[in-house]
């Protein structure tokens, strides 16, 4: 990466953690007159490119949402094909994302994963666990409503054990029994192919994220994208609640660290 692009990435109001919603990898396909699947590949080539130029920048966490609970409902074939897609990432990649010193984290639940590839995930978090260089979060069969659905379950539990009262539900509480516990949330979520939704992702960490709608289909996503899209993160006012006059920091205390 040029001087220039890196100068650019590592302005003094870039965000810490940016998430992306990686859409348009079936557009793609279609428009070219090709399977779906071509769309996949073509889509993990574009994060491994991203992921090549950001990891030399100042950024801490990069989300990438890659498979929803609601995309279970695609056809079996390519729900098959998506998960042999990510087993053959994280076989290709773990050893020189590892020496990068890139963290690999995973969110979701591993419920319908096959064994193989619950294993695969839970090798590529330990091996790179005390990375700190970047931490590369896949958000992979995950929902935001069965991440809430999951964490009241959690609550409820010690509050019928007797180990906590109503008193003692507080924010705090409840974020240290989301699948994101000592993450901070995104300062930015952007999302591709021009649909203007979250689909299910993040929902209460992107409370305050400031939002960032792209037409690019996700296989042609460039380093030039990312950099148009910090750049309108970086014309936003970002008061989390308070005034101009009132504003004394650039985020709200969380007690979370940007990355580990």
């Amino acid at each position: 990466m040029g001087a220039g692009n890196d100068t650019k990435l590592k302005s003094n109001n870039s965000p810490k953690h940016v998430a992306i919603i990686m859409d348009g990898n079936g557009r793609w396909a279609e428009k070219r007159g090709l399977p779906r699947q071509e769309g996949h590949r073509k889509g993990v080539d574009a994060v491994r490119h991203l992921v090549e130029e950001l990891k030399e920048t100042d950024l801490k966490i990069l989300t990438l949402y890659a498979f929803s609970t609601e995309n279970w409902q695609r056809p079996k074939d390519e729900v098959s094909f998506l998960m042999g897609m990510l087993k053959r990432y994280i076989s290709k990649d773990l050893e020189k994302l590892h020496k990068e010193n890139v963290r690999i984290l995973f969110v979701g639940s591993v419920e319908g994963l096959s064994p193989d590839l619950a294993d695969l995930i839970a090798k590529a978090q330990e091996t790179t666990k005390n990375n700190n260089a970047m931490t590369l979060q896949i958000t992979f069969n995950y929902g935001s409503w069965d991440e809430i659905t999951e964490m009241v379950k959690g609550v409820v539990a010690k509050a019928q054990a007797g180990s906590l009262t109503s008193a003692d539900v507080t924010q705090e509480l409840i974020r240290s029994h989301l699948m994101t516990a000592n993450i901070s949330d995104p300062d930015i979520v952007i999302r591709t192919s021009g649909e203007y939704r979250m689909s299910n992702f993040m929902l209460l960490q992107s409370a305050y994220s400031e939002l960032v709608f792209q037409s690019v289909l996700w296989p042609d996503y460039t380093i030039q994208d990312y950099q148009q899209a910090l750049a309108e993160y970086e014309t936003r006012d970002r008061r989390f609640g308070k005034t101009s006059e009132t504003e004394t920091s650039l985020a709200p205390e969380t007690g979370l660290e940007a990355a580990k």
